[in-house]
């Protein structure tokens, strides 16, 4: 392309005098502010690194300390070295090089630095101590007692001032290993209401043996893990659960996350990725300086933030056996895709980052290039929608060198990948119901070849206006990308748009434009493409997408019903997929572990027999149906608790099955419990910066949520997002391969489970 050359830095020439120099000084002007804007960087997070590294310490608490010392050795007239100077000086002739004062000035800072540093540790342990305590969870909703406002009080002495996105690492405390007996215990329990008599005698059975013999082994390894691991499980989950899976990660891994329900900033495609392009790259640049605030329960406890490390820069990359993950610490471009081609764009001129108008300068130029796409350029992205070990062997046999290679790179090393679709989606009021459903499968799959599926996340920009985001699920869980979301949609209204559909600000008349990538791909390969398209296309086209926003009640109403909203959904889950299928089912929900370092998920097996004691007794009077309610929902809260604070019992039996498999030993126990499928699972998207909408005065600008694929072939995937005081959008999927399962059908379900399980609130209510 011709911009292409203006990257240029200088042309030479051989002459018989020599080399004759051309050199181009707005381009060695490029590469002076490109330097020094990484140094800035590099400064920025050495600069990081020290305070994190320290807090709750700071520079000015080391300056009170050691200030404060040498005040009061100097009035007492004591020795601020404590004697250190005196005894160095029996090695070494200080006396020849300092002053008696320098040496008590030296000295004094010396202990003076010691005594801060012992400080800080005696801080981050007591704020250990205090983060391992859990009793806060006991409290009702809306209540506190005494001695949780006590704790709360010191958490917050200990924390310090200002924490930073990852202040807080090295005080949370490590994920506990539960008991096997605990967990054996729960397990049964679990699975109770799943089996008949003979079944769950069998089950016991094999769970005693495993208790007995086997159990206690593999648990002292994992024990000892424990101990020397910032955490037990979370590396083997992603190598095991995620990098080692060799099936398509479209539709299996990956999840998305769709736009504005009710509102269209603008139909001006170019426009809307100018601006979303633009809030994402500013959220990266507050990731980087970590001015991110750490997320905190009730304002005081913190969570984990490692899983921030990798959302930018980031690509999985295929491997035969597994793939790894891989990350660079910076990037100052991102990859383009449009009507089959590939394009680099750099997101920095000038030392300074592209303005929302600049950037939508240069997806204007993508969209108007004409050019066609190279021979296997249109549907290269199939290889990362396949099957991982095809597109592994491809990777290393035709994408290891030359063109192939740096073009692949630049996708790679991207901070993120973009597609500028060539469809139009998003909610059509006219035809509501399948418009959410086009719109969800568009974002989840979309043609199978326009996603780079492998990048840490894709930012999709319909033709319409509106956008979506599809996400690798290895490098991190939902409520990660959830908050980089959050922060875009809450943007978009910000930057705001010109009355003729533009960004605001003007365009930059000397921006070199995008780079179109260059490939050379062998006629072997568009065959590994084309069989990798028709392994996707099988998955995709069996997909049953079904998204309804439910608008009868919100999370205000259940809550007057003193009941948690995420209890009375999942009891309501339970009473659709009964009506559903006539039976039960072991019911996946994702709870989150990050109350500990390094802390991801875990699961609640929200199929309680508290929960199907209440469906079966649906004949039964008013008084009895919502006592069952009641009670169900408690056992669920309480089994969300235990899952939150590292008492669950999925991980550990993963682990202990990882451990099984290390030593060679074969537990028919952990075998059978590790097959069991899970035909519903579920997950909510919580919103997580409340403050950043308005849903009160602007509840037009509720979020859609997200959703991801089926979990087993004749399973539900359930998904919802609880916004504002009266709404929850629900995702749901399924097969259309299996005759048992119906998304539509399973969604009435639901709305009508939800309306019943009220109105036997408000009977009660108006009875009373």
């Amino acid at each position: 392309m011709a911009e292409a050359h203006q990257a240029v830095a200088f042309q030479f020439t051989v002459t018989p005098d020599g080399i004759d120099l051309h050199l181009c000084h707005e381009a060695l002007r490029q590469v002076y502010l490109s330097g020094l804007h990484s140094w800035k960087k590099r400064f920025i997070r050495f600069k990081n690194g020290i305070m994190t590294g320290v807090y709750p310490g700071s520079p000015a608490g080391f300056m009170v300390v050691v200030v404060s010392y040498m005040s009061y050795n100097q009035y007492k007239q004591l020795d601020p070295s404590l004697g250190l100077i005196a005894k160095l000086g029996q090695h070494i002739p200080i006396s020849q090089y300092m002053s008696t004062n320098s040496q008590s000035i030296v000295g004094g800072v010396l202990v003076g630095t010691g005594l801060w540093v012992t400080i800080i540790m005696i801080m981050r342990n007591v704020l250990k101590c205090l983060l391992s305590w859990h009793g806060w969870m006991q409290a009702r909703h809306g209540s506190v007692s005494w001695s949780t406002h006590v704790w709360m009080i010191l958490v917050k002495i200990f924390s310090g001032r200002k924490p930073m996105l990852y202040s807080f690492q090295n005080s949370l405390p490590r994920l506990p290993v539960p008991s096997i007996k605990d967990t054996c215990r729960r397990y049964l329990e679990s699975v109770r209401p799943l089996m008949d008599d003979e079944q769950y005698e069998r089950m016991k059975g094999l769970t005693e043996d495993f208790k007995k013999n086997l159990g206690p082994r593999l648990q002292w390894y994992l024990k000892l893990k424990s101990w020397w691991a910032s955490n037990y499980v979370s590396d083997w989950w992603e190598e095991y659960i995620y990098l080692r899976g060799r099936a398509p990660i479209m539709v299996n891994s990956n999840y998305y996350a769709m736009d504005f329900l009710y509102v269209f900033p603008t139909s001006n495609q170019a426009a809307r990725a100018g601006n979303t392009i633009h809030a994402i790259m500013l959220y990266r640049r507050k990731l980087d300086r970590a001015q991110i605030k750490p997320l905190m329960l009730l304002h005081t406890i913190p969570m984990c933030s490692a899983q921030y490390e990798r959302m930018f820069n980031t690509s999985r990359v295929p491997g035969v056996d597994t793939d790894t993950i891989q990350h660079v610490n910076e990037s100052k471009h991102i990859a383009v895709y449009h009507k089959g081609r590939f394009f680099k764009v750099w997101m920095f001129y000038d030392g300074r980052l592209l303005l929302p108008r600049e950037i939508e300068q240069q997806m204007q130029r993508i969209l108007a290039d004409e050019s066609e796409p190279l021979p296997g350029e249109e549907r290269l992205a199939a290889l990362t929608a396949g099957d991982r070990t095809p597109w592994a062997k491809a990777r290393e046999t035709y994408f290891s060198r030359g063109k192939n290679k740096q073009s692949l790179d630049a996708i790679e090393k991207a901070a993120f990948f973009v597609t500028l679709d060539d469809t139009e989606q998003g909610y059509d009021a006219k035809n509501p119901v399948k418009s959410l459903d086009r719109y969800a499968k568009s974002v989840l799959h979309g043609k199978c070849y326009d996603r780079w599926f492998d990048k840490s996340f894709n930012m999709i920009i319909f033709k319409n206006g509106t956008m979506g985001l599809n996400a690798e699920h290895s490098w991190a869980d939902a409520p990660i990308i959830g908050h980089l979301w959050e922060h875009v949609l809450s943007m978009d209204p910000k930057l705001g748009y010109t009355e003729d559909d533009h960004c605001n600000g003007d365009p930059h008349p000397n921006l070199p434009g995008p780079q179109r990538l260059q490939w050379d791909i062998p006629a072997e390969c568009q065959e590994t493409i084309e069989s990798s398209l028709t392994v996707a296309r099988t998955l995709a086209d069996d997909v049953d997408c079904h998204i309804f926003p439910f608008t009868e009640f919100g999370k205000g109403l259940i809550k007057k019903c003193r009941t948690s909203p995420d209890a009375f959904i999942q009891i309501a889950l339970q009473l659709a997929h009964y009506r559903d299928k006539g039976k039960f089912c072991l019911t996946y929900e994702a709870s989150m572990t990050r109350l500990f370092r390094e802390g991801r998920t875990e699961t609640v097996r929200s199929c309680t027999m508290e929960a199907c004691a209440f469906q079966q007794h649906a004949t039964h009077p008013r008084e009895e149906r919502l006592r069952l309610l009641k009670l169900a929902a408690e056992k669920h809260q309480n089994m969300y608790r235990l899952a939150m604070t590292g008492q669950g019992i999925d991980r550990h039996l993963f682990c202990l099955y990882v451990v099984s498999k290390y030593l060679g030993e074969d537990s028919p126990f952990l075998k059978e419990v590790l097959s069991e499928p899970w035909r519903l699972s579920t997950s909510q998207t919580p919103m997580q910066q409340l403050e950043l909408f308005d849903l009160v005065r602007h509840p037009e600008y509720a979020s859609s949520g997200g959703g991801f694929g089926p979990v087993a072939d004749d399973g539900y995937g359930v998904s919802y997002i609880i916004v504002g005081e009266n709404l929850i959008n629900l995702h749901i999927s399924s097969k259309y391969s299996s005759p048992e399962t119906d998304s539509h059908r399973f969604g009435a379900n639901i709305r009508q489970a939800m309306l019943d399980m009220l109105d036997l609130f408000q009977l009660n209510n108006k009875a009373k």
